[in-house]
């Protein structure tokens, strides 16, 4: 059994009261539409008058999967290895975006098949990937409590250091697959619902990563009702990294913004494990795996973005932080119609 989290429901009256405060702002009451029901929300998570969401940080959890010898994804498991690289020499993406954002790109070994020592790198490996779920389970329950406390010390390091949004990323080669076995055990939806090309596989390719997925849940049968079997059996190191982050900020009241497919699927599976803590979270932006939309739908979330992304790493929620900035600014520096001296209604 793992550590035990005190996540406490959002404050639904201090979400009232920032409903009361937007409508006495110089604008027709609700014409920012979701920009103000994101400031709700994090009146709602924060319960604070006006809450802050900068610095945000981002977390990258790193991991590799057995499942990726069974030939279900478009690269070799080596990109792995050498993205993790690419985050530390500053060239991807998400280094990219965080700079963007003024956010700090924490990059953590959780699970890569290969033994990493750079500066700057959280080595914190569980094992080196896990096992081919098609002829084992993943990991054990007591690596997938393992992966998760990684992510809940990771998460803590980065509030306590000032961060007031984390945005949790992911790398790992055939993590599409794990994510959609998750899905698909979670939920009671059929392989083929849920499942996608991934970063770009053929038709036939997909054919083959539906039978695996498939073939692997008859064997291994997950348990539903059970988030940790789950993730153990068919999951990944980086998303129990993942799910860790999430109920660790939870804790604290700290807004989580998830990013794609298999973000949102440890947001689940955290969700599972701690109900309340679906209210602490912002899903970034609608991916272009089929899954992700099953997963947003599960949470009973609005995506903020829909711009076909499909790349990962945190790369969708860090373009999403900056609608979240706006939410906050329009609370902090409109006027309201008293201080401007507008006409409310003619």
């Amino acid at each position: 059994m793992g550590k035990m989290y005190n996540i406490k429901p959002i404050n639904l009256l201090q979400g009232e009261k920032m409903e009361g405060y937007l409508n006495s702002l110089t604008k027709p009451k609700g014409s920012l539409g979701e920009v103000e029901e994101i400031a709700i929300q994090l009146a709602q998570i924060t319960n604070e008058d006006f809450p802050e969401v900068t610095p945000p940080g981002i977390i990258v959890f790193a991991a590799d999967h057995g499942i990726a010898s069974e030939g279900v994804s478009a690269f070799p498991q080596e990109v792995t290895v050498q993205m993790v690289h690419n985050f530390l020499d500053g060239g991807a993406a998400i280094n990219v975006l965080g700079k963007q954002i003024g956010a700090k790109v924490e990059i953590v070994d959780i699970g890569v098949a290969a033994d990493l020592d750079r500066i700057g790198l959280h080595r914190r490996k569980i094992r080196h990937g896990t096992a081919n779920f098609l002829e084992g389970d993943a990991m054990t329950r007591e690596e997938a409590w393992k992966a998760i406390e990684v992510g809940s010390d990771m998460a803590t390091s980065v509030i306590e250091n000032g961060v007031k949004c984390l945005i949790i990323g992911e790398m790992g080669i055939g993590n599409t697959t794990s994510s959609s076995a998750i899905l698909s055990a979670l939920s009671g939806l059929d392989v083929e619902d849920v499942i996608g090309t991934g970063t770009g596989i053929t038709t036939n390719q997909l054919e083959w990563k539906q039978q695996v997925i498939r073939q692997s849940l008859q064997k291994r049968t997950p348990d539903p009702t059970d988030p940790i079997d789950t993730l153990s059996k068919v999951g990944g190191l980086e998303i129990g990294g993942m799910v860790g982050a999430i109920l660790a900020a939870a804790e604290r009241k700290i807004p989580i913004l998830v990013d794609g497919f298999i973000s949102t699927v440890a947001a689940l599976l955290a969700q599972r494990l701690y109900p309340e803590a679906k209210g602490y979270l912002f899903i970034g932006h609608r991916s272009m795996e089929v899954g992700h939309e099953h997963a947003i739908m599960l949470l009973e979330k609005k995506p903020i973005l829909n711009l076909g992304l499909r790349l990962g790493e945190g790369t969708g929620a860090a373009l999403a932080f900056p609608i979240l900035q706006a939410a906050t600014n329009i609370v902090k520096e409109m006027a309201t119609f008293e201080s401007a001296g507008v006409a409310e209604k003619i």
